[in-house]
């Protein structure tokens, strides 16, 4: 019986058949600030981002903050001419806010919720009831498998003093592993959403150099939008402008990323966004401007993502990929001392507490040991108090669970990024090896080549 090599199984035939002429996909990202009753214009902005994508006839549309079900049924209903499949992705109290559209079919969706986002206390915020997540799809375009990852990761209310940057930092680490993990069979990647860092962040770094994924900003032959390809910006009458004063008045916090395979070379063609009002309105979509990238797919044997790129970094990248992992290794350990601070107070507060009510119950106790004896303190005050110290030990008993997720949450992660940089400088010393080895083959290769003319 003959067995068929796998460049000559009839099916991979068919598949390099299909995807033979260059592929043009354009994808679509927008945070679209869907708070019901507290975003301003909401329902009117989300006929209009219907309308946008109904006229732009893109490929795929990759939202977040879809916070309501309703909004995301109403856009199904709206686009399901134009984009017949969709996706939208449960998560938290209120939802992960993160919906697909998309004009090929989705043959699988999974959704993978961060460890750490926020604080339940932190009502004002709000991240914490939202469920952060990263969504993922599989689409299978003229035979290329393209993996498509959609997700919003936490706020920065702060620059200055930004608590929340740890749990950031674990979001970044746990989406590129999630990335990496999911899309080693993948033809191209594309990753969109709401990262709430700027390009030289250091989670986004840590995500970049990890993953070998390209931003489309940097990458576009052609560019148009907002300059330096700002997202958030000051005339936005939706968003704060006094806190972009100090970078130029707008930040770059939206992205689309990138990467292709052994198999696919990209490009991106093409990157716009947004800038401003909606024409002939006084509003724009969101307080974010959108980003639309038109990406060119192209067959090759050596794609822009390349083996060592599908595992992580290029080889002449890896110190600065260590220095990225031990700088997040850092700001991961001071968040783990914060959290461990934290929870101590939560267990010295619930201790006295404990303790507080433990008197209580026994000065309410007198009147049944000693006949006749009156109870020494007001009923109303007695009560009052008494319930106080329930509430506190109550609050501190909630608050000591919670801070106890979030060190082990931390303490993993920190564990993972130890075993990282044990398994990134080990390929540090084996690179030079490998690199003279080449060195030396390339140069004998060379001397028979001159030798076998020399005979000639």
């Amino acid at each position: 019986m003959q067995i068929l090599a796998r460049s000559d199984h009839p099916i991979r035939r068919r598949i390099a058949m299909t995807t033979s002429a260059p592929i043009r996909l354009r994808v679509f990202s927008l945070n679209c600030w869907g708070i019901r009753y507290l975003s301003k214009n909401c329902r009117e902005r989300f006929v209009l981002i219907g309308d946008l994508l109904t006229q732009e006839q893109l490929d795929l549309a990759l939202l977040q903050e879809v916070w309501c079900e309703k909004d995301f049924l109403f856009l199904k209903k709206k686009l399901g001419s134009v984009y017949p499949f969709s996706h939208y992705f449960k998560s938290g109290f209120i939802g992960s806010g993160l919906a697909v559209f998309s004009r090929h079919r989705i043959h699988d969706a999974f959704l993978y919720r961060y460890s750490l986002n926020g604080y339940p206390y932190m009502a004002q915020h709000g991240d914490w009831f939202g469920g952060k997540a990263v969504g993922k799809v599989l689409l299978n375009i003229s035979g290329l498998n393209v993996h498509v990852f959609v997700t919003h990761l936490h706020a920065e209310y702060c620059r200055e003093k930004d608590s929340y940057l740890p749990h950031r930092v674990v979001q970044a680490w746990e989406l590129h592993q999630f990335i990496r993990h999911t899309s080693a069979g993948a033809d191209v990647v594309i990753l969109g959403g709401d990262l709430n860092m700027h390009p030289d962040d250091l989670g986004t770094r840590l995500l970049r150099n990890y993953t070998g994924l390209l931003d489309s900003f940097s990458e576009a032959a052609n560019f148009e939008g907002c300059e330096e390809g700002f997202t958030h910006i000051s005339e936005n009458p939706f968003t704060h402008s006094d806190g972009l004063v100090p970078f130029g008045g707008g930040v770059r916090i939206d992205y689309i990323l990138f990467k292709g395979s052994g198999e696919v070379d990209v490009s991106c063609e093409s990157l716009c966004t947004t800038k401003g009002p909606v024409p002939g309105l006084p509003f724009p979509y969101s307080d974010h401007e959108a980003l639309t990238a038109e990406f060119l797919f192209t067959p090759t044997k050596k794609g822009n993502g390349c083996k060592e790129r599908e595992f992580g970094c290029i080889p002449d990248k890896l110190p600065e990929l260590v220095n990225t992992v031990n700088e997040a290794r850092t700001e991961v350990k001071v968040g783990l001392h914060c959290s461990e601070r934290m929870r101590h107070t939560a267990a010295r507060t619930g201790i006295m507490g404990l303790v507080l009510l433990v008197l209580e119950l026994a000065i309410a106790a007198v009147p049944l040991f000693a006949l006749g004896a009156e109870q020494p303190f007001p009923k109303a005050s007695f009560y009052l108090l008494g319930a106080l110290c329930f509430a506190v030990l109550l609050s501190t008993l909630m608050l000591y669970i919670f801070y106890s997720m979030e060190v082990k949450a931390l303490q993993g992660t920190e564990d993972q990024m130890r075993l990282a940089l044990s398994s990134l400088q080990e390929r540090i010393k084996e690179y030079p090896k490998a690199l003279s080895s080449d060195h030396l083959r390339n140069s004998l290769d060379s001397k028979d080549s001159v030798h076998l003319k020399q005979e000639s």
